[in-house]
């Protein structure tokens, strides 16, 4: 069962046609990678299915109902989508627990003891509940990383969304990222993933989406994808990455 379906998908900045007919839907405990060249389409693909874009043109249709109808309630539609940026995006002034706290209250109105209860379950399951008084500043960046991914995880979203979730970090730091990612697949959760980290496409991912130029070339599951493309442009694209 789909939890997003896109259909006929555009964006344009200008003159500048970024996502062209893109249709594609994300099923329920799927986890889906998104990979391509830097400028395909993928992170502006994310951020209109949570609406940080608004496209062009098209429909996003969550459980049932196109939410860029007017009618629709979009800060309601966003808290069921948990986004974890490039960047961390936490709140300098805030220590980790309020981190993962200030959200669930403010949206979605729990009470400071559920709040900080439903927080330090998710950074324990992301190995952060150790730091819940620490401030962003004293954390590395792969922390930074567990906590905002903790975060998001509090709001008790229907889908994941990661953004090339490491490409900020520095190497020895990526791999403590991934396997809380791994960790949350093996749990059966909904994710969206765009990532230059092919292996670890090629052992999580459910489906793997190639893009290129704004439309979907090729998707499928990675043992096609990313071990035999039918492709010239997948074939092209993995011939680089791949070394």
């Amino acid at each position: 069962m789909a939890v997003i379906k896109i259909e006929h998908l555009s964006k344009s900045f200008g003159r500048n046609q970024v996502l062209k007919d893109v249709n594609f839907q994300v099923d329920k405990g799927e986890v889906v990678c998104l990979i391509g060249s830097s400028g395909s389409g993928k992170s502006t693909l994310l951020r209109c299915i949570n609406l940080l874009e608004t496209p062009s043109g098209g429909q996003i249709i969550y459980k049932g109902e196109d939410i860029l109808d007017e009618k629709h309630n979009i800060q309601e539609y966003r808290t069921h989508l948990g986004m974890v940026f490039q960047q961390f995006n936490l709140f300098n002034n805030h220590n980790v627990l309020s981190n993962c706290t200030v959200g669930q209250i403010k949206v979605l109105k729990r009470s400071k003891k559920e709040a900080e209860e439903t927080a330090l379950k998710y950074l324990k399951i992301v190995g952060m509940d150790q730091f819940v008084n620490a401030k962003p500043r004293q954390l590395s960046g792969g922390q930074k990383q567990r906590v905002a991914i903790a975060r998001a995880l509090s709001m008790n979203p229907d889908v994941m969304l990661f953004d090339e979730p490491t490409s900020a970090l520095d190497p020895e730091m990526v791999g403590e990222v991934l396997k809380v990612m791994r960790q949350l697949a093996d749990a059966g959760n909904t994710m969206l993933i765009v990532t230059h980290e092919m292996e670890f496409a090629k052992e999580v991912a459910d489906r793997v989406v190639f893009m290129d130029k704004g439309i979907i070339v090729e998707e499928g599951p990675p043992s096609q994808v990313l071990v035999n493309p039918q492709h010239d442009r997948t074939k092209e694209f993995l011939k680089r990455t791949l070394k």
